[in-house]
């Protein structure tokens, strides 16, 4: 069957093959995370927050001038159907973009307007969002926020949490990220911060987000007929943020203050814009926000790594995105076939109708069951613009 469908695609096939090569060398995450964050840490503490950390970069691995050059060189005009022909058209475009920002990481505003192409700026509705969110009063801290577990004991509940999939992946611990946990799409690979003490509820929502999203649409999207399923449509990062963490509201381990950390993650994007460097959206959620100085970097440091990198506010505009799609009794599956966009459905169920694409082998199974029992947190999504 596969076999009749390339031979009716062939150049569209040998198209995507090509893009698959090329966007090997792309991903983004692999060179925007410092290298240096904690001496950088402990720097900026020790300065009591007056000067701006100096983070260190990997090197690039390729010539961007010459992978830029071989993306375009792709001759689209070959695809006969004007839709796939468009989506290939504005893929080329979003891989282009993220060339543009691997290149010009460390290099302030330059990646800075890179990355707002990429991945925009929260718009005023967005901030006012945030601000409704932080407005609610904070849960009673529980035992489940005790930080007790270590990064082995997390690999343990990560890799018995993932027993429900049939799948297999690598995890490996690094000093050297920006995030409590990260998948790295093209090695399969679950990467954990090795200094870090996770909670109980940390490790539920970061299985929940981690594994029973993005390793699920990442193994969807491999086992797909087209590459451009597992490198990722334009614009996917808004509905796999959308999926992971609706994914934590399904499976009943999202908390306000998880809702809040989104919310603070919009303001710390929006400050950007306002020309905000490093020490002043620290401050701005340090003495403003009153946030502890840990978080306050954390989240700081996620916007501000490579030069100012926006992409943190799109975990709210997801959210609120899949929140609205699922209660509308939308068919939850076509999302998560690949690294796909909730604004592509239409061109997915067209593609699966041509047999170009299927319907994914792995579903994430909080989906199947709505276990959140937080009214606060339906009032809040419920009431989001």
């Amino acid at each position: 069957m596969i076999e009749d469908v390339v031979d009716t695609y062939t150049d569209l096939f040998e198209i995507d093959q090509n893009l698959d090569r090329l966007v090997k060398n792309i991903e983004l995450l692999n060179y925007l995370n410092p290298l240096n964050i904690e001496l950088e840490k402990k720097n900026f503490f020790a300065s009591k927050y007056r000067f701006n950390p100096k983070f260190k970069y990997k090197k690039i691995k390729f010539n961007p001038y010459k992978l830029q050059r071989l993306f375009f060189s792709q001759r689209l005009e070959r695809i006969e159907d004007e839709e796939i022909r468009k989506l290939y058209q504005d893929i080329i475009y979003e891989y282009s973009g993220l060339i543009q920002c691997i290149e010009t990481i460390g290099n302030g505003k330059s990646f800075y307007y890179n990355s707002l192409k990429v991945f925009g700026t929260p718009k005023e509705r967005d901030v006012e969002n945030a601000r409704f969110i932080l407005h609610f009063e904070d849960e009673q801290p529980g035992q489940e926020l005790e930080k007790k577990n270590t990064a082995n004991d997390a690999e343990e509940y990560f890799r018995e949490f993932a027993k429900r999939y049939d799948f297999n992946f690598h995890i490996k611990k690094s000093t050297n990220i920006s995030a409590s946990a990260m998948v790295l799409n093209a090695s399969e690979t679950l990467v954990l911060k090795k200094n870090y003490k996770f909670s109980d509820n940390e490790l539920q929502v970061l299985a929940n987000h981690e594994i029973g999203v993005h390793m699920v649409t990442t193994f969807n999207g491999k086992k797909q007929p087209l590459k451009i399923f597992s490198n990722g449509f334009v614009n996917n990062t808004e509905t796999q943020e959308g999926l992971a963490v609706f994914s934590e509201y399904m499976s009943g381990c999202l908390t306000l203050k998880r809702m809040k950390e989104l919310a603070y993650r919009v303001i710390a994007a929006d400050s950007l814009i306002k020309g905000y460097d490093f020490k002043d959206t620290f401050d701005l959620l340090y003495s403003q926000y009153k946030l502890d100085r840990d978080a306050a970097w954390q989240i700081t440091l996620r916007v501000h790594r490579g030069g100012g990198f926006t992409k943190d506010y799109l975990y709210l505009t997801g959210l609120k995105k899949i929140y609205d799609y699922y209660h509308s009794n939308q068919d939850m599956s076509t999302l998560l076939t690949g690294k796909v966009t909730l604004e592509n459905k239409k061109s997915i169920d067209r593609l699966q109708q041509l047999a170009l694409a299927n319907t994914g082998e792995y579903m994430t199974d909080s989906f199947a069951q709505n276990l959140n029992t937080n009214t606060k947190l339906d009032f809040i999504l419920s009431n989001l613009k």
